[in-house]
Protein backbone atom coordinates (compact mmCIF):
# COMPACT_ATOMS: atom_id res chain seq x y z
CA UNK A 1 0.00 0.00 0.00
CA UNK A 2 1.08 3.76 -1.06
CA UNK A 3 1.03 6.27 1.68
CA UNK A 4 -0.73 8.23 -0.21
CA UNK A 5 -3.63 6.22 0.01
CA UNK A 6 -3.80 6.27 3.93
CA UNK A 7 -3.88 10.08 3.97
CA UNK A 8 -6.59 10.09 1.49
CA UNK A 9 -8.30 8.63 5.07
CA UNK A 10 -7.14 12.10 7.04
CA UNK A 11 -9.78 15.18 7.25
CA UNK A 12 -6.52 17.19 9.04
CA UNK A 13 -2.49 16.49 8.67
CA UNK A 14 0.87 18.25 8.41
CA UNK A 15 3.37 16.86 6.55
CA UNK A 16 7.03 16.90 7.16
CA UNK A 17 9.85 15.35 4.52
CA UNK A 18 6.66 14.08 2.59
CA UNK A 19 7.57 11.75 -0.34
CA UNK A 20 4.83 9.05 -1.33
CA UNK A 21 6.03 5.37 -0.77
CA UNK A 22 5.43 2.05 -0.17
CA UNK A 23 4.35 0.19 2.93
CA UNK A 24 4.75 -3.10 4.50
CA UNK A 25 3.37 -2.97 7.68
CA UNK A 26 1.95 -0.77 10.84
CA UNK A 27 4.23 -0.32 14.37
CA UNK A 28 3.46 1.43 17.66
CA UNK A 29 6.55 -0.56 19.24
CA UNK A 30 9.97 0.38 18.03
CA UNK A 31 11.11 -2.76 19.14
CA UNK A 32 9.17 -4.67 16.84
CA UNK A 33 9.72 -1.94 14.05
CA UNK A 34 10.56 -4.03 10.95
CA UNK A 35 11.78 -2.34 7.17
CA UNK A 36 9.10 -1.01 5.62
CA UNK A 37 7.19 -0.83 8.68
CA UNK A 38 5.22 3.54 9.38
CA UNK A 39 5.55 3.92 12.97
CA UNK A 40 2.92 5.83 14.73
CA UNK A 41 3.49 7.68 18.26
CA UNK A 42 0.89 6.58 20.79
CA UNK A 43 1.22 8.04 24.17
CA UNK A 44 0.46 6.03 26.86
CA UNK A 45 0.41 5.90 30.57
CA UNK A 46 4.01 5.07 31.22
CA UNK A 47 5.84 6.02 27.86
CA UNK A 48 5.51 8.45 25.09
CA UNK A 49 6.16 6.77 21.51
CA UNK A 50 7.39 10.37 20.23
CA UNK A 51 10.67 9.38 22.53
CA UNK A 52 11.13 5.95 20.05
CA UNK A 53 10.34 7.25 16.81
CA UNK A 54 14.25 7.57 16.22
CA UNK A 55 14.71 4.03 17.40
CA UNK A 56 11.87 2.94 15.01
CA UNK A 57 13.46 4.50 12.03
CA UNK A 58 16.68 2.75 12.79
CA UNK A 59 14.60 -0.86 13.00
CA UNK A 60 13.48 0.13 9.45
CA UNK A 61 10.45 2.59 9.53
CA UNK A 62 9.56 4.42 6.60
CA UNK A 63 7.39 7.13 7.78
CA UNK A 64 6.03 8.22 11.34
CA UNK A 65 3.18 9.56 11.93
CA UNK A 66 2.98 11.88 15.11
CA UNK A 67 1.38 14.74 16.78
CA UNK A 68 4.71 17.43 16.28
CA UNK A 69 7.25 17.94 14.53
CA UNK A 70 10.32 15.32 14.75
CA UNK A 71 14.03 15.39 14.37
CA UNK A 72 13.76 13.24 11.75
CA UNK A 73 14.73 12.68 7.58
CA UNK A 74 11.80 10.14 7.55
CA UNK A 75 8.11 11.27 5.90
CA UNK A 76 5.89 12.55 8.96
CA UNK A 77 2.59 13.29 8.71
CA UNK A 78 1.47 15.23 11.65
CA UNK A 79 -2.08 14.40 13.24
CA UNK A 80 -3.91 15.64 16.53
CA UNK A 81 -4.69 12.78 17.89
CA UNK A 82 -2.69 9.19 16.90
CA UNK A 83 -4.84 6.78 18.75
CA UNK A 84 -7.89 7.90 16.33
CA UNK A 85 -5.36 7.67 13.58
CA UNK A 86 -4.23 4.58 13.89
CA UNK A 87 -7.36 2.84 13.69
CA UNK A 88 -8.41 4.54 11.02
CA UNK A 89 -5.26 3.60 8.44
CA UNK A 90 -5.24 0.41 10.17
CA UNK A 91 -8.80 -0.69 9.52
CA UNK A 92 -8.07 0.70 5.41
CA UNK A 93 -4.34 -1.30 5.62
CA UNK A 94 -6.34 -4.60 5.86
CA UNK A 95 -8.63 -3.55 3.64
CA UNK A 96 -11.65 -2.98 5.88
CA UNK A 97 -12.36 -6.76 7.09
CA UNK A 98 -15.19 -5.74 9.70
CA UNK A 99 -17.33 -5.41 7.10
CA UNK A 100 -17.13 -8.89 5.60
CA UNK A 101 -18.41 -10.50 8.59
CA UNK A 102 -20.88 -10.50 11.63
CA UNK A 103 -18.83 -8.59 13.87
CA UNK A 104 -20.47 -9.32 17.39
CA UNK A 105 -18.74 -6.93 20.39
CA UNK A 106 -19.78 -8.03 24.25
CA UNK A 107 -19.21 -5.50 26.81
CA UNK A 108 -19.14 -4.88 30.49
CA UNK A 109 -18.06 -5.16 33.90
CA UNK A 110 -18.00 -9.18 34.53
CA UNK A 111 -18.83 -11.80 32.25
CA UNK A 112 -17.26 -11.03 28.61
CA UNK A 113 -14.84 -14.01 28.27
CA UNK A 114 -17.99 -16.85 29.41
CA UNK A 115 -20.63 -14.81 27.26
CA UNK A 116 -18.25 -14.60 23.81
CA UNK A 117 -17.38 -18.49 24.51
CA UNK A 118 -21.30 -18.78 25.30
CA UNK A 119 -22.13 -16.79 21.61
CA UNK A 120 -19.24 -18.62 19.67
CA UNK A 121 -20.90 -22.43 21.10
CA UNK A 122 -24.50 -21.21 19.78
CA UNK A 123 -23.11 -20.68 16.34
CA UNK A 124 -20.71 -23.43 15.75
CA UNK A 125 -23.93 -25.65 17.32
CA UNK A 126 -25.73 -24.13 14.16
CA UNK A 127 -22.77 -25.22 12.12
CA UNK A 128 -21.53 -21.83 11.44
CA UNK A 129 -17.84 -20.85 11.83
CA UNK A 130 -17.25 -18.70 14.47
CA UNK A 131 -13.68 -16.60 16.02
CA UNK A 132 -13.16 -15.24 19.59
CA UNK A 133 -11.00 -12.49 20.35
CA UNK A 134 -11.05 -11.41 24.01
CA UNK A 135 -8.81 -11.58 27.56
CA UNK A 136 -7.54 -14.81 27.05
CA UNK A 137 -6.74 -14.10 23.35
CA UNK A 138 -7.68 -15.07 19.89
CA UNK A 139 -8.88 -18.43 18.20
CA UNK A 140 -10.32 -19.24 15.17
CA UNK A 141 -12.99 -21.76 16.71
CA UNK A 142 -13.47 -23.75 19.49
CA UNK A 143 -11.23 -26.44 18.89
CA UNK A 144 -7.66 -24.50 18.69
CA UNK A 145 -5.61 -22.97 20.92
CA UNK A 146 -5.38 -19.45 22.06
CA UNK A 147 -2.82 -16.99 20.34
CA UNK A 148 -1.26 -13.49 21.44
CA UNK A 149 -3.24 -12.79 25.11
CA UNK A 150 -1.81 -9.14 25.50
CA UNK A 151 -4.85 -7.00 25.97
CA UNK A 152 -8.66 -7.63 26.33
CA UNK A 153 -9.13 -5.89 23.01
CA UNK A 154 -6.35 -5.91 20.93
CA UNK A 155 -4.33 -2.34 19.58
CA UNK A 156 -5.74 -1.46 15.92
CA UNK A 157 -3.04 -3.07 14.41
CA UNK A 158 -3.38 -6.45 15.65
CA UNK A 159 -7.39 -6.32 15.64
CA UNK A 160 -8.01 -5.51 12.04
CA UNK A 161 -4.96 -7.91 11.18
CA UNK A 162 -7.10 -10.67 13.11
CA UNK A 163 -9.90 -10.01 11.75
CA UNK A 164 -8.63 -10.06 7.84
CA UNK A 165 -7.00 -13.54 9.06
CA UNK A 166 -10.56 -14.60 10.29
CA UNK A 167 -12.27 -13.02 7.09
CA UNK A 168 -9.75 -14.38 4.86
CA UNK A 169 -10.08 -18.43 5.86
CA UNK A 170 -13.51 -18.05 5.19
CA UNK A 171 -14.93 -17.04 8.74
CA UNK A 172 -18.28 -14.84 8.79
CA UNK A 173 -18.73 -14.54 12.56
CA UNK A 174 -16.80 -12.96 15.57
CA UNK A 175 -17.12 -12.51 19.17
CA UNK A 176 -15.43 -9.95 20.62
CA UNK A 177 -14.60 -8.64 24.29
CA UNK A 178 -14.67 -5.00 24.22
CA UNK A 179 -13.58 -3.24 27.17
CA UNK A 180 -13.76 0.37 28.25
CA UNK A 181 -9.97 0.97 27.69
CA UNK A 182 -10.37 -0.23 24.09
CA UNK A 183 -13.23 2.35 23.36
CA UNK A 184 -11.78 5.31 25.27
CA UNK A 185 -8.94 4.46 23.26
CA UNK A 186 -10.74 4.25 19.86
CA UNK A 187 -9.24 0.49 19.23
CA UNK A 188 -12.22 -0.56 18.02
CA UNK A 189 -12.58 2.48 15.51
CA UNK A 190 -13.53 1.71 12.31
CA UNK A 191 -14.78 -1.80 13.20
CA UNK A 192 -18.71 -2.33 11.87
CA UNK A 193 -20.55 -4.09 14.40
CA UNK A 194 -23.36 -6.05 13.70
CA UNK A 195 -24.39 -6.59 17.10
CA UNK A 196 -23.45 -5.23 21.05
CA UNK A 197 -24.38 -7.31 24.63
CA UNK A 198 -24.20 -5.42 27.71
CA UNK A 199 -23.19 -7.93 30.98
CA UNK A 200 -23.41 -5.26 33.51
CA UNK A 201 -21.39 -2.52 35.35
CA UNK A 202 -20.20 -2.58 38.69
CA UNK A 203 -17.05 -0.58 39.88
CA UNK A 204 -13.40 -1.76 38.04
CA UNK A 205 -11.05 0.99 36.74
CA UNK A 206 -12.00 4.04 38.21
CA UNK A 207 -8.20 4.61 38.52
CA UNK A 208 -8.26 5.57 35.10
CA UNK A 209 -12.08 6.36 34.43
CA UNK A 210 -11.85 8.01 37.43
CA UNK A 211 -16.18 8.25 37.72
CA UNK A 212 -18.63 5.85 37.32
CA UNK A 213 -20.23 8.34 35.39
CA UNK A 214 -17.01 8.28 32.38
CA UNK A 215 -16.81 4.45 33.13
CA UNK A 216 -20.47 4.25 31.47
CA UNK A 217 -20.02 6.54 29.03
CA UNK A 218 -16.85 4.68 27.79
CA UNK A 219 -19.08 1.34 27.39
CA UNK A 220 -21.92 3.14 25.79
CA UNK A 221 -19.48 4.08 23.01
CA UNK A 222 -20.07 0.65 21.98
CA UNK A 223 -23.72 0.88 21.56
CA UNK A 224 -23.29 4.62 20.15
CA UNK A 225 -22.14 2.88 16.71
CA UNK A 226 -24.35 0.63 15.92
CA UNK A 227 -26.16 1.16 12.88
CA UNK A 228 -30.29 0.66 11.75
CA UNK A 229 -30.49 -3.00 11.75
CA UNK A 230 -27.87 -4.22 14.10
CA UNK A 231 -29.34 -5.71 17.89
CA UNK A 232 -28.24 -4.30 21.12
CA UNK A 233 -28.62 -7.16 23.80
CA UNK A 234 -29.07 -5.33 27.49
CA UNK A 235 -29.26 -6.55 31.18
CA UNK A 236 -32.65 -4.94 32.08
CA UNK A 237 -32.03 -5.93 35.75
CA UNK A 238 -28.36 -3.53 35.43
CA UNK A 239 -29.22 -0.16 37.11
CA UNK A 240 -27.93 1.32 34.09
CA UNK A 241 -29.64 -0.34 31.42
CA UNK A 242 -32.35 2.35 31.25
CA UNK A 243 -29.73 5.01 30.32
CA UNK A 244 -27.76 2.57 28.06
CA UNK A 245 -30.90 2.22 26.00
CA UNK A 246 -31.24 5.84 25.46
CA UNK A 247 -28.08 5.10 23.67
CA UNK A 248 -28.90 3.27 21.43
CA UNK A 249 -30.25 4.40 17.60
CA UNK A 250 -33.82 4.52 16.29
CA UNK A 251 -33.49 1.29 14.25
CA UNK A 252 -31.81 -1.23 16.17
CA UNK A 253 -33.39 -3.79 17.94
CA UNK A 254 -33.09 -3.75 21.57
CA UNK A 255 -33.74 -7.14 23.65
CA UNK A 256 -33.52 -6.88 27.04
CA UNK A 257 -32.78 -9.80 29.24
CA UNK A 258 -33.20 -10.61 33.53
CA UNK A 259 -34.38 -12.72 36.14
CA UNK A 260 -35.55 -9.34 38.58
CA UNK A 261 -37.50 -7.66 36.11
CA UNK A 262 -39.69 -7.97 32.74
CA UNK A 263 -37.16 -8.32 29.91
CA UNK A 264 -37.74 -9.95 26.43
CA UNK A 265 -36.05 -12.68 27.73
CA UNK A 266 -36.51 -13.80 31.42
CA UNK A 267 -35.19 -16.48 33.35
CA UNK A 268 -37.51 -18.23 36.38
CA UNK A 269 -37.52 -21.16 39.02
CA UNK A 270 -33.74 -21.12 39.15
CA UNK A 271 -31.70 -24.23 41.10
CA UNK A 272 -28.16 -24.39 41.84
CA UNK A 273 -26.19 -27.58 42.85
CA UNK A 274 -22.80 -28.97 42.31
CA UNK A 275 -23.77 -30.07 38.93
CA UNK A 276 -25.00 -26.34 37.40
CA UNK A 277 -27.66 -24.04 37.06
CA UNK A 278 -31.18 -25.53 36.27
CA UNK A 279 -33.52 -22.86 35.37
CA UNK A 280 -36.80 -22.08 32.88
CA UNK A 281 -36.59 -19.17 30.14
CA UNK A 282 -39.34 -17.48 28.98
CA UNK A 283 -39.37 -15.75 25.52
CA UNK A 284 -41.44 -14.75 22.61
CA UNK A 285 -44.36 -16.62 24.17
CA UNK A 286 -42.42 -19.91 25.04
CA UNK A 287 -40.79 -21.50 28.54
CA UNK A 288 -38.55 -23.88 28.46
CA UNK A 289 -36.37 -25.76 31.06
CA UNK A 290 -32.66 -25.66 30.41
CA UNK A 291 -29.50 -27.21 32.25
CA UNK A 292 -26.24 -25.89 32.80
CA UNK A 293 -22.81 -26.98 33.72
CA UNK A 294 -22.52 -23.62 34.66
CA UNK A 295 -23.05 -22.18 38.63
CA UNK A 296 -23.74 -19.21 39.96
CA UNK A 297 -26.66 -16.43 39.31
CA UNK A 298 -23.52 -14.70 37.18
CA UNK A 299 -23.57 -17.54 35.23
CA UNK A 300 -27.63 -17.61 34.39
CA UNK A 301 -27.29 -14.03 33.51
CA UNK A 302 -24.43 -14.83 30.94
CA UNK A 303 -26.44 -17.95 29.45
CA UNK A 304 -29.11 -15.41 29.24
CA UNK A 305 -27.26 -12.52 27.54
CA UNK A 306 -26.19 -15.44 25.28
CA UNK A 307 -29.10 -16.92 24.56
CA UNK A 308 -30.83 -13.63 23.60
CA UNK A 309 -27.71 -12.94 20.82
CA UNK A 310 -28.64 -16.15 19.26
CA UNK A 311 -32.32 -14.82 19.19
CA UNK A 312 -30.85 -11.76 17.93
CA UNK A 313 -29.57 -13.37 14.95
CA UNK A 314 -32.26 -15.44 14.11
CA UNK A 315 -30.72 -19.15 15.36
CA UNK A 316 -33.79 -21.97 16.87
CA UNK A 317 -34.02 -21.93 20.48
CA UNK A 318 -33.57 -25.58 20.56
CA UNK A 319 -30.80 -25.17 18.91
CA UNK A 320 -29.52 -22.36 21.59
CA UNK A 321 -30.90 -24.71 24.40
CA UNK A 322 -28.23 -27.53 22.84
CA UNK A 323 -25.61 -25.37 22.93
CA UNK A 324 -25.65 -23.87 26.26
CA UNK A 325 -26.56 -27.32 28.19
CA UNK A 326 -23.28 -29.02 26.61
CA UNK A 327 -20.80 -25.96 27.30
CA UNK A 328 -18.48 -26.50 30.08
CA UNK A 329 -17.05 -23.74 32.33
CA UNK A 330 -14.76 -21.61 30.84
CA UNK A 331 -10.88 -21.75 32.00
CA UNK A 332 -10.82 -20.06 35.52
CA UNK A 333 -14.70 -18.70 35.65
CA UNK A 334 -15.84 -20.26 38.13
CA UNK A 335 -13.48 -23.34 37.75
CA UNK A 336 -13.65 -26.82 39.88
CA UNK A 337 -10.37 -27.91 40.39
CA UNK A 338 -10.98 -29.96 43.53
CA UNK A 339 -13.89 -32.09 44.87
CA UNK A 340 -12.78 -32.84 48.62
CA UNK A 341 -12.41 -30.19 49.35
CA UNK A 342 -14.73 -28.10 46.65
CA UNK A 343 -12.17 -26.02 45.19
CA UNK A 344 -13.05 -23.26 42.97
CA UNK A 345 -10.94 -20.83 40.85
CA UNK A 346 -12.32 -17.58 39.88
CA UNK A 347 -10.75 -14.51 38.18
CA UNK A 348 -13.05 -12.17 40.51
CA UNK A 349 -11.21 -9.35 40.79
CA UNK A 350 -14.10 -6.49 41.48
CA UNK A 351 -16.33 -6.15 44.10
CA UNK A 352 -19.29 -6.89 42.35
CA UNK A 353 -17.26 -9.85 41.05
CA UNK A 354 -16.23 -11.09 44.14
CA UNK A 355 -19.50 -11.22 46.12
CA UNK A 356 -21.37 -12.97 42.93
CA UNK A 357 -18.52 -15.95 43.23
CA UNK A 358 -18.70 -15.95 46.93
CA UNK A 359 -22.91 -15.82 47.04
CA UNK A 360 -22.27 -18.85 44.30
CA UNK A 361 -20.07 -20.64 46.19
CA UNK A 362 -22.27 -20.51 49.64
CA UNK A 363 -25.34 -22.04 47.56
CA UNK A 364 -23.04 -25.34 47.53
CA UNK A 365 -21.68 -24.93 50.67
CA UNK A 366 -23.19 -27.49 53.60
CA UNK A 367 -25.08 -26.16 56.43
CA UNK A 368 -22.20 -27.64 58.60
CA UNK A 369 -19.70 -26.64 56.04
CA UNK A 370 -17.25 -23.43 55.79
CA UNK A 371 -16.84 -21.00 52.80
CA UNK A 372 -13.02 -20.20 52.65
CA UNK A 373 -12.19 -17.59 49.86
CA UNK A 374 -8.26 -16.50 49.20
CA UNK A 375 -7.95 -13.83 47.28
CA UNK A 376 -5.74 -10.35 46.76
CA UNK A 377 -5.94 -7.25 45.23
CA UNK A 378 -3.52 -5.90 42.07
CA UNK A 379 -1.25 -2.78 42.45
CA UNK A 380 -1.29 0.19 40.69
CA UNK A 381 -5.22 0.15 39.86
CA UNK A 382 -8.33 1.01 41.23
CA UNK A 383 -7.25 1.36 45.17
CA UNK A 384 -10.80 2.16 46.49
CA UNK A 385 -12.02 -1.11 45.90
CA UNK A 386 -9.86 -2.85 48.30
CA UNK A 387 -11.32 -2.13 51.48
CA UNK A 388 -14.63 -2.74 49.62
CA UNK A 389 -13.57 -6.18 48.59
CA UNK A 390 -12.29 -7.41 52.43
CA UNK A 391 -15.55 -5.85 53.91
CA UNK A 392 -17.54 -8.49 51.08
CA UNK A 393 -15.21 -11.36 51.85
CA UNK A 394 -15.74 -10.60 55.24
CA UNK A 395 -19.29 -10.34 54.98
CA UNK A 396 -19.68 -13.50 53.05
CA UNK A 397 -17.33 -16.17 54.19
CA UNK A 398 -16.61 -18.34 57.51
CA UNK A 399 -12.78 -17.81 56.60
CA UNK A 400 -10.07 -15.91 54.69
CA UNK A 401 -7.13 -15.77 53.49
CA UNK A 402 -5.92 -12.45 52.36
CA UNK A 403 -2.46 -12.38 49.71
CA UNK A 404 -0.92 -10.80 47.11
CA UNK A 405 -2.51 -10.54 43.61
CA UNK A 406 -0.09 -8.97 40.89
CA UNK A 407 1.65 -6.20 42.90
CA UNK A 408 3.03 -4.23 40.11
CA UNK A 409 5.25 -1.50 41.54
CA UNK A 410 3.63 -1.38 45.00
CA UNK A 411 4.47 -2.92 47.98
CA UNK A 412 2.15 -6.33 48.35
CA UNK A 413 2.01 -5.31 52.32
CA UNK A 414 0.66 -1.87 51.84
CA UNK A 415 -1.85 -3.50 49.10
CA UNK A 416 -3.32 -5.68 51.80
CA UNK A 417 -3.46 -3.13 54.66
CA UNK A 418 -5.78 -1.37 52.08
CA UNK A 419 -7.95 -4.32 51.99
CA UNK A 420 -8.06 -5.28 55.60
CA UNK A 421 -9.34 -1.86 56.23
CA UNK A 422 -12.37 -3.10 55.12
CA UNK A 423 -12.50 -5.99 57.62
CA UNK A 424 -14.62 -4.84 60.31
CA UNK A 425 -12.81 -7.15 63.42
CA UNK A 426 -9.88 -9.03 62.78
CA UNK A 427 -10.51 -12.50 64.05
CA UNK A 428 -7.15 -14.36 63.89
CA UNK A 429 -9.49 -17.66 64.01
CA UNK A 430 -10.88 -16.72 60.90
CA UNK A 431 -9.18 -13.97 59.42
CA UNK A 432 -5.49 -15.03 58.34
CA UNK A 433 -2.49 -12.74 56.00
CA UNK A 434 0.37 -14.40 53.67
CA UNK A 435 1.51 -12.04 51.16
CA UNK A 436 3.10 -14.84 48.98
CA UNK A 437 0.27 -16.21 47.06
CA UNK A 438 1.78 -20.09 46.85
CA UNK A 439 2.33 -20.26 50.77
CA UNK A 440 -1.49 -18.81 51.05
CA UNK A 441 -2.91 -21.63 48.91
CA UNK A 442 -0.99 -23.91 50.50
CA UNK A 443 -1.95 -22.57 54.11
CA UNK A 444 -5.47 -23.14 52.85
CA UNK A 445 -5.13 -27.10 53.48
CA UNK A 446 -4.81 -26.21 57.29
CA UNK A 447 -7.42 -24.45 57.64
CA UNK A 448 -10.41 -26.52 56.05
CA UNK A 449 -11.80 -29.82 55.79
CA UNK A 450 -12.89 -32.18 53.38
CA UNK A 451 -16.72 -30.69 53.27
CA UNK A 452 -15.46 -27.15 52.77
CA UNK A 453 -16.12 -24.76 49.94
CA UNK A 454 -12.73 -22.72 49.14
CA UNK A 455 -13.13 -19.58 46.56
CA UNK A 456 -9.46 -18.76 45.37
CA UNK A 457 -10.18 -15.72 43.62
CA UNK A 458 -8.35 -12.61 41.60
CA UNK A 459 -6.39 -14.31 38.67
CA UNK A 460 -8.63 -17.39 37.19
CA UNK A 461 -6.98 -18.05 34.14
CA UNK A 462 -3.61 -16.29 34.25
CA UNK A 463 -0.38 -18.61 34.24
CA UNK A 464 1.46 -15.69 35.60
CA UNK A 465 2.33 -13.20 38.35
CA UNK A 466 3.33 -9.42 38.01
CA UNK A 467 5.66 -8.29 40.35
CA UNK A 468 7.78 -5.29 40.95
CA UNK A 469 10.77 -6.11 38.41
CA UNK A 470 9.88 -9.08 36.82
CA UNK A 471 6.60 -11.61 35.87
CA UNK A 472 6.59 -15.14 36.89
CA UNK A 473 5.00 -18.31 36.09
CA UNK A 474 2.27 -18.60 38.57
CA UNK A 475 -1.17 -20.47 37.80
CA UNK A 476 -3.58 -20.56 40.62
CA UNK A 477 -4.81 -23.73 39.30
CA UNK A 478 -1.45 -25.65 39.18
CA UNK A 479 -0.76 -24.42 42.86
CA UNK A 480 -4.20 -25.67 43.98
CA UNK A 481 -4.16 -29.04 42.63
CA UNK A 482 -0.20 -29.43 44.30
CA UNK A 483 -2.06 -29.28 47.52
CA UNK A 484 -5.64 -30.77 47.19
CA UNK A 485 -6.63 -33.79 45.07
CA UNK A 486 -7.55 -33.11 41.19
CA UNK A 487 -11.09 -33.42 39.72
Amino acid sequence: MLLDDLLRLLEEYKTKNYKNIEISGISYNSQKTKQGDIFICIKGEASDGHNYAKAAAENGAVAVFCEKELDLDIPQIIVKDTKRTMANISAAFYNEPSKEINLIGVTGTNGKTTVTHLIQKILETNNEKCSLIGTLGYKLSSLDEYKDAKHTTPQPPELQRDLRLMSDSGIKNVVMEVSSHSLEQNRVGCCNFNGAVFTNLTQDHLDYHITMHNYFKAKAMLFNTLQPGAFAVINADDEYSEELQKEVADGVKIITYGVKKNADVKAEEIEFSTEGAKLSVEFNGHKERMSLHLNGMFSVYNALAAFSTGLALKIDYKTIIKALECTKSVAGRFEIVSKKPLVIVDYAHTPDGLENVLKAARELTGAKSQLICLFGCGGDRDTTKRPKMGNIADKLSDKVVVTSDNPRSEDPQLIISDIMTGIKTVDTKRIFVEPDRREAIKFLKSISKEDDVIVIAGKGHEDYQILKNETIHFDDREEAKKVFTCV
